[in-house]
């Protein structure tokens, strides 16, 4: 199956947005594909405030979020592969989700040991 991540950062931007609150992203910065102004990167991690009034063109698609916004006026194109995408949340109250670094299918279910029956054959 397909990762789940972008799906979830669509519903919950969504959900964000129609309670008339602010989103932000976390977004883990150190990837070579991550295009974020990097004087705003603190610690490896940058929060970019994903708002519609705040950016152009939010584009959160199957494999990389991007859009343009200004930093101190100057505009900039930001782009990062969605898997750099460590939370998302409404910066009022900090409600939304926060992703593990695996995201993939969960672990198959390991066997159980067969138990004897108790039922007896009756004749």
């Amino acid at each position: 199956m397909t990762s789940s991540r972008p799906y979830l950062l669509r519903a919950i931007y969504e959900w964000i947005v129609d309670n008339h609150m602010t989103p932000y992203v976390l977004v883990d910065a150190a990837g070579d594909d991550v295009q974020v102004p990097p004087e705003y990167v603190e610690n490896g991690k940058i929060v970019l405030n994903v708002s519609p009034r705040a950016v152009e063109g939010l584009d959160i698609g199957n494999e990389r979020v991007s859009f343009s916004a200004r930093f101190s006026g100057r505009p900039v194109q930001v782009s990062f592969p969605v898997q750099a995408a460590l939370a998302i949340y409404a910066r009022e109250n900090g409600q939304g989700m926060v992703f593990s670094d695996e995201d993939g299918p969960p672990p198959a279910p390991q066997p159980d040991k067969p138990s004897r029956s108790h039922l007896k054959v009756v004749k």
